[in-house]
């Protein structure tokens, strides 16, 4: 009686899409969770530089290690040495840099409080409140005379600032802002950070800018509102003691004379996403009202 054997194929003998699919069959939970975690830590690492002062510093590294590959490829041995011996020490050299974004890092996992890098729902809502208190109090803070600086952080994390002021985690409201930067108040001088819609550090030294050409009646808050500009994507808004004029400053420039209207307009242009935006283009009833009783009181001044 004949007998037929079946006969085994080799994967070289096989198609694509069987090929494929005896690969996916060796994919076990194990490995998929493997590399859900890596792609995990990636992306959020990816985050991490992103939001940091540093994103040279990681293109710099990425190129050491393309670098490191193609010496590798093409059998460049000396290259390959001497960038192998850069990597040996690089490890070390980048946490000092990244020391920081790490820190800070490792504390919102410690508390629990991820929300700065997962997102969080309602952000705008909170920016956009964050917004009409400002605007209120600097429109108060206008017409009293008061000094004041506040920077709005955005993606570029300003810990260094931080740590030569108070630390706060406290909703912004137009009484807090005032009281802060009360003339007798021990924290108004510096500025206030607010981030993600909340004052996280009051009393800050912020960086001076080194521009020689801005006019000599501006004093050190306009220029420190500048200096910070300069370096990150902060919005400062700026209120000036001698004049009680509103200033912004965004990439290094001063917008001058701001109504508290084209204020919250500009913050709202700046700070808010573009479809929140788009929703709040009329100005918020406050701001309206506040007008109607600004010009009320001007009137009775009168």
């Amino acid at each position: 009686m004949l007998t037929i054997t079946p006969i085994a194929l080799s994967s070289s003998q096989l198609n694509p899409f069987q090929q494929l699919g005896m690969y996916i069959q060796t994919i076990g939970l194990s490995d998929l969770l493997d590399v859900a975690i890596i792609a995990v830590i990636f992306y959020y690492a990816i985050k991490l530089v992103r939001k940091s002062q540093t994103g040279q510093v990681f293109r710099g590294v990425a190129l050491v290690v393309v670098l490191l590959w193609l010496s590798d490829l093409f059998n460049l041995h000396v290259l390959n040495f001497l960038l192998n011996s850069v990597v040996q020490v690089g490890f070390l050299a980048l946490i000092i840099v990244f020391q920081p974004e790490i820190r800070h890092f490792l504390t919102q996992v410690g508390t629990g409080n991820l929300r700065h890098y997962l997102g969080r729902q309602g952000e705008d809502n909170v920016v956009e409140d964050a917004i009409v208190q400002t605007v209120a109090a600097y429109r108060d803070m206008s017409k009293k005379k008061v000094g004041a600086l506040t920077v709005f952080e955005r993606n570029s994390l300003l810990t260094d600032c931080l740590h030569t002021g108070t630390a706060m985690d406290a909703a912004i409201s137009s009484e807090l802002l005032e009281n802060i930067f009360y003339p007798k108040a021990p924290l108004h001088d510096g500025a206030v950070i607010v981030r993600e819609g909340r004052i996280v550090g009051a009393g800050c030294v912020l960086p001076l800018s080194g521009n020689t050409n801005i006019s000599k009646e501006l004093g050190t808050r306009h220029r420190a509102g500048l200096g910070v500009t300069e370096h990150t994507d902060a919005v400062v808004v700026i209120c000036s003691e001698e004049t009680g004029s509103i200033s912004v400053a965004t990439d290094g420039m001063l917008k001058r004379h701001l109504s508290a209207e084209t204020l919250e307009q500009l913050l709202r242009n700046e700070l808010l996403t573009e479809e929140q935006g788009k929703r709040n283009v009329i100005p918020s009833l406050r701001t309206i009202l506040g007008s109607i009783w600004k010009k009320e009181d001007e009137d009775h001044v009168e």
